[in-house]
């Protein structure tokens, strides 16, 4: 990688990049840049000089304006719960196994579900975004009132990375929401989460499988994965209660034995005291609900669609039965 320090406190930037014009910046981005230089000692011309190269990406605003997430639980469903992701996923475990199991023990996160994340991410580091990332970000943080808040935090943490690795500012490319890398983490998860578990002395997300497997299970250790419990069960929903605890949010927030009484009946066996809520997808029959639990609410936060969250849990159970057949030995034997 060709790269340029501008300034103790400056950024890496590609040497081969042509010479911005002089253009000014837009206030917001000038007063962005104001505030970088007084938080964390940017050096302010290099960031204008960065900012002045990215260019704008109407394509952003359109993709996150539409995500995929939100399509129907049935049309969702069939992107992700096919034989080429399903061989994908046996592939991947079959040359990542030792570190998985690594994983696992250490993390407590079990493999099938850190491959599964992989690969409905970016199908198990094939498809990892081809957005450039300050262009994408600059775009969601001055051009998307919705949530700019929060992309102008994420765009301090990329350019804090960039500082912190030397990677190359205007060379990083991720997706359309600037998540980067074979398991897709934003900037602010990078900095938090990403762990160098192939031991060569940093964690690099876009080349190593070893790192992305380590930081996955890192990362729903963060937020209280509780290994060996149930993920989410489909329930039963009726009554004048339903709609008041599908209001309660997707935190879980009344157990089982509380949920019953209220009308939620589950439709697989789970402890009664386990906390969980009520869901509701689109299935092409109709409204369809599930209960979940603690670990369903853990995968919420690696993307906050309902809709993410099962597919990561069918996808997995249906890697685990797949490799236990290949194995002829079930998992959890293996495992003891």
């Amino acid at each position: 990688m060709i790269v340029l320090v501008v300034g103790l406190f400056g950024l890496a930037v590609n040497a081969a990049s042509p010479v911005p014009s002089q253009r000014p910046l837009r206030p917001e981005v000038e007063s962005f840049i104001e505030e970088m230089a007084y938080k964390h000692r940017f050096n302010r011309q290099a960031l204008r000089r960065v900012f002045r190269q990215a260019q704008p990406l109407p394509a952003v605003i359109r993709a996150i304006s539409t995500p995929g997430t939100a399509r129907p639980w049935h049309e969702f469903r069939t992107l992700y719960l096919d034989e080429r992701r399903i061989a994908g996923g046996i592939e991947f475990w079959r040359r990542n196994a030792a570190t998985l199991a690594r994983a696992q023990q250490e993390y407590g996160v079990p493999e099938e579900i850190i491959v599964a994340t992989i690969g409905v991410e970016t199908f198990y580091g094939r498809n990892i975004g081809s957005f450039k990332v300050l262009e994408a970000l600059s775009m969601l943080a001055f051009d998307y009132p919705p949530r700019a808040a929060l992309f102008r935090a994420e765009l301090e943490e990329f350019l804090l990375l960039i500082r912190e690795t030397g990677f190359d500012v205007s060379g990083i490319r991720g997706s359309y929401a600037g998540a980067m890398g074979i398991p897709q983490f934003l900037p602010s998860s990078y900095r938090k989460y990403a762990i160098d578990f192939d031991g060569d002395g940093r964690p690099d997300l876009w080349r190593s499988p070893g790192d992305a497997i380590g930081s996955v299970a890192n990362y729903y250790r963060a937020f209280g994965w509780q290994y060996g419990a149930t993920i989410a069960v489909q329930a039963e929903a009726t009554g004048n209660e339903v709609d008041g605890v599908l209001a309660d949010g997707i935190k879980p927030h009344a157990s089982i034995a509380e949920l019953r009484r209220r009308g939620i009946v589950p439709l697989a066996p789970v402890e009664e005291e386990a906390p969980a809520a009520l869901v509701m997808v689109e299935a092409e029959s109709g409204p369809q609900y599930w209960l979940g639990l603690q670990n369903f609410y853990v995968i919420t936060r690696y993307n906050r669609s309902v809709n993410y969250a099962l597919v990561v849990d069918e996808l997995a159970r249906e890697l685990r039965s797949r490799v236990q057949e290949t194995r002829g030995t079930p998992l959890d034997q293996q495992r003891q």
